[in-house]
């Protein structure tokens, strides 16, 4: 069982629920040296492969969860896609009420 309180559980799974894994994976970065053989050269040779992150891109904006207005760290994909709803600040092609 995890150390962290039931309410904190809860709404971390509900947080992953919502939008997903905001983790970063993980791939390869290749060094290389040489010229392709395409261009007249004798081949790329590769001389170095380190780890790196492929980070999401994740924004700070405000989204309804719930019928509340909160702020959230999400990935533009998701922005993009329509998955999220952002609260409407004044109801479009309407004048403001005096």
């Amino acid at each position: 069982m995890s150390t962290l309180k039931k309410n904190t559980r809860e709404s971390r799974a509900r947080k992953f629920e919502l939008y997903g894994e905001n983790k970063p994976t993980f791939g390869n970065a290749v060094e290389m040296r040489g010229k392709a053989k395409y261009l007249g050269g004798n081949g790329r040779k590769t001389t170095g492969i380190t780890r790196r992150q492929f980070k999401v891109n994740l924004q700070k904006i405000r989204v309804v969860e719930d019928g509340q207005v909160v702020r959230r760290w999400v990935p533009v994909s998701l922005i993009r896609s329509g998955k999220i709803t952002k609260p409407v600040k004044r109801a479009p092609f309407s004048l403001p009420k005096e």
